[in-house]
């Protein structure tokens, strides 16, 4: 990262949008609105982007992933972003269907729920990425299954956790598929750049995801050193208690 780009990040850290995005639990309900702008400024700079869109507990959670899908359209924020779909709240055909209208709009998604659920759903849409908490029973095996494919490993909480963690991380490293690490844990950041070099895999082979206003400076430091760090952004109406836990614990 150049001492340009570098500047321009620090610069919207500082804006008060970002402040506000920053808030977390605070902030009841971010905007999609508010999303984007962030994202579209984290692009500029050269951050790829996760989209986290949370609906509440009575939110239409089909209309929604559907609105933020067509306005990331409208921004030209596609290839730089990719979006979680809840596989267990939107159900098979929703979830075909919406990532059908991403692919559209060169935006990647990202399938989160129960191992069954996502199982059923991920043969059909061979892009997608699958999300992996390293603190599952199954952690390992589901690793091996999709190291060849695109994984979203999330670090747990506990010792147990970070064993699986770095177990799952080691079979990932060795595959042929694009790891995403989910992490904020200094230890397990370490340990991923290790596995990464120890398996020979070149920058663009895999990435972090760190959320948006945590450990910035790690973040920044990552990526000046040539490593990709994609940076999770939160909207919607459940967000707020999304915020409020760890990013290894969203999945």
């Amino acid at each position: 990262m150049s001492a340009r780009t570098r500047s321009e990040l620090r610069r919207l850290l500082d804006r008060p949008l970002v402040r506000r995005m920053l808030a977390g639990p605070q902030l009841a309900r971010p905007a999609i609105g508010d999303a984007l702008q962030v994202a579209a400024e984290l692009v500029a700079v050269g951050r790829p982007v996760a989209l986290e869109h949370t609906p509440g507990p009575d939110d239409d959670v089909a209309g929604e992933l559907a609105e933020l899908v067509g306005r990331v359209h409208a921004a030209g924020l596609g290839p730089s972003c990719e979006l979680i779909l809840p596989v267990d709240r939107l159900g098979p055909a929703a979830v075909r269907a919406l990532a059908a209208t991403a692919a559209e709009a060169g935006l990647s998604v990202v399938l989160a729920g129960p191992p069954a659920a996502v199982g059923a759903v991920h043969p059909d849409l061979p892009g997608s990425r699958v999300v992996v908490p390293a603190g599952e029973p199954d952690a390992e095996a589901r690793c091996r299954a999709l190291a060849d494919g695109r994984v979203r490993l999330t670090a747990g909480r506990g010792a147990a956790a970070d064993l699986s963690f770095v177990r799952c991380l080691n079979v990932l490293m060795a595959g042929s598929g694009h790891p995403s690490v989910a992490a904020t844990d200094p230890r397990l950041i370490a340990i991923t750049g290790e596995r990464a070099a120890w398996n020979g895999r070149a920058p663009d082979s895999w990435e972090h995801l760190m959320p948006y206003g945590v450990r910035t400076d790690e973040q920044q430091r990552l990526a000046a050193a040539g490593d990709a760090v994609r940076v999770a952004v939160v909207s919607g109406g459940g967000a707020a208690l999304l915020a409020a836990r760890p990013l290894a614990g969203r999945s």
